[in-house]
């Protein structure tokens, strides 16, 4: 459904002709106005009159229909158009997920699809309405307000994320007895899992920002490059951020699996003092144990608690034995 849809000339917005054809036609008549419009999660025949108005590229409206798209930025006759991930952070359960946004940019028209609840497009308008001076350079200032808005929340999204990291390798390494790490495999895989959901959306969207951040891209003003610079600069920092968080989670995985290996060798040495404590008196007991008549000291009334002290004083011994070596 289209949820907004205005025309803005000189920076300032004016409201145009129901009619999207006709406000296209009176946005083009000044050369100094565009038409923006706003869908969310449009239908296909909801849909299909827009594209047609605009004369978007069938490719293009197929893919902003049916969403689960990489970042991307395609340039057609007619159209730019560009694919955006916006990213959701939900601290009460450390959880990433993303939606998708679409901008078609084109001869004196915008057209942002969106898909999920997470883009900002409506915080985007709002603060370009109030600076009409940004806004007067038309659908590019609109491009570079979305990105510059997705890519700043990609930041305080990797903030968050390096928080929750440093809690769980406080969590993973703490002393034995003090933490809980059985399910420590498992939570670092999970949180392996959302800096992948996370990388998915930051990754891919370089390239583009790195070719409007050069010259020659059709529908886009002259003198935007070093805003779209600084876009990819600050997306050049968050990637390198989710490289950091992901090689880290490797690390601490894999010194995680380590630990466990230690603490399992400890508890095997620890069995196996055990096991040879408890073998001495068993094979002392068992020996005696027979019905063999010939026995050494069988028939002394002192033979009993002799045999009991010796099985007591060779435990005894292997204990301090064991103990000394750690194995206690």
């Amino acid at each position: 459904m289209i949820v907004d849809s205005a025309i803005y000339r000189d920076g300032r917005r004016t409201e145009g002709p129901a009619d999207l054809s006709d406000a296209l036609d009176e946005a083009r008549a000044t050369g100094d106005a565009f038409l923006w419009v706003g869908l969310h999660e449009p239908t296909e025949k909801e849909f299909s009159s827009v594209s047609s108005e605009f004369g978007l590229h069938p490719l293009a409206v197929e893919d902003a229909l049916r969403a689960h798209q990489r970042p991307k930025l395609e340039v057609y006759d007619d159209s730019l158009f560009v694919v955006i991930k916006p990213v959701v952070y939900e601290p009460a359960s450390d959880t990433v997920s993303t939606d998708e946004l679409m901008v078609f940019i084109g001869d004196s028209f915008v057209v942002t699809v969106r898909h999920g609840e997470s883009a900002p497009l409506a915080a985007v308008r709002r603060r370009l309405e109030a600076e009409p001076e940004v806004l007067k350079h038309g659908p590019t200032a609109v491009l570079y307000a979305v990105s510059d808005a997705i890519v700043d929340h990609y930041v305080d999204v990797g903030a968050e994320l390096q928080v929750d990291l440093e809690e769980l390798e406080t969590q993973v390494f703490a002393p034995s007895g003090t933490g809980d790490s059985t399910n420590s495999a498992a939570r670092i895989y999970t949180f392996k899992r959302q800096v992948l959901e996370f990388r998915r959306a930051t990754g891919p969207l370089s390239s583009p920002m790195t070719r409007l951040a050069s010259a020659g891209v059709p529908f886009v003003h002259e003198h935007a490059q070093p805003f779209f610079r600084d876009v990819s600069d600050h997306l050049t920092r968050v990637n390198e951020q989710v490289e950091g968080l992901d090689r880290l989670l490797s690390d601490i995985l894999s010194a995680h699996l380590a630990q466990m290996g230690v603490r399992q060798n400890d508890d095997m040495r620890k069995i196996s003092a055990w096991a040879a404590m408890a073998a001495v008196p068993t094979m002392v007991a068992g020996v005696y144990g027979m019905n063999f008549d010939h026995m050494p000291e069988l028939h002394w009334v002192w033979t009993y608690p002799a045999v009991v002290a010796l099985m007591g004083c060779a435990v005894f011994g292997l204990h301090r034995l064991f103990k000394r070596r750690g194995w206690l």
